[in-house]
């Protein structure tokens, strides 16, 4: 069963000084668009939220950890709270994708270099097969690359030996 994995979509990651999400506002409408589907064709939809501690702009009960307005889970849909990168460090993902039978993640999110590639690379060690959406994940410029580069650079990094790379308009999901 396939499965659109969100990552970190948070109101704090749209309003941290200084951190602009590349494509911000079209990343957040191709993923609503793909949230949409998933729902439409009865495909579950996870939702991961990161929990920077006290006193981090996306710390659980800060306005930062709500998630994105336009992006929020339903009430029956699943939510993972993390407090590291890697949406499977110390978390119960695994054990909610295994229990609802899904074997092929789609995942989108924020933020590319961090917490997007970790969990890929870690549902990928974990068995699952993984299509990253391509234009559906974002980050910010880096004292060394510019977000697009980061974004570039991560879809061809991990394209073929650890998922499939793939737009958001190519995303169809039960058509497996």
């Amino acid at each position: 069963m396939e499965a659109l994995l969100v990552i970190d979509m948070q109101q704090g990651m749209f309003s941290i000084p200084g951190f602009v999400p590349h494509d911000g506002a079209a990343t957040i409408g191709r993923i609503r668009s793909l949230i949409d589907q998933a729902r439409r064709r009865g495909a579950p939809v996870f939702f991961v939220q990161h929990d920077g501690g006290s006193g981090h702009p996306l710390a659980a009960g800060a306005p930062g950890f709500a998630f994105h307005p336009d992006l929020a889970p339903l009430g029956s849909e699943s939510v993972t709270v993390k407090r590291r990168c890697s949406a499977f460090h110390e978390t119960s993902l695994d054990a909610a994708l295994r229990t609802a039978g899904v074997t092929h993640l789609v995942v989108c999110g924020m933020q590319t270099e961090t917490c997007v590639d970790s969990a890929v690379r870690a549902a990928v060690e974990r068995g699952y097969r993984v299509t990253l959406v391509a234009d559906g994940h974002t980050t910010g410029d880096s004292a060394v690359l510019d977000a697009r580069h980061i974004i570039e650079h991560h879809n061809r990094t991990l394209a073929g030996l650890f998922a499939a790379v793939e737009p958001a308009a190519s995303i169809r999901f039960g058509e497996e």
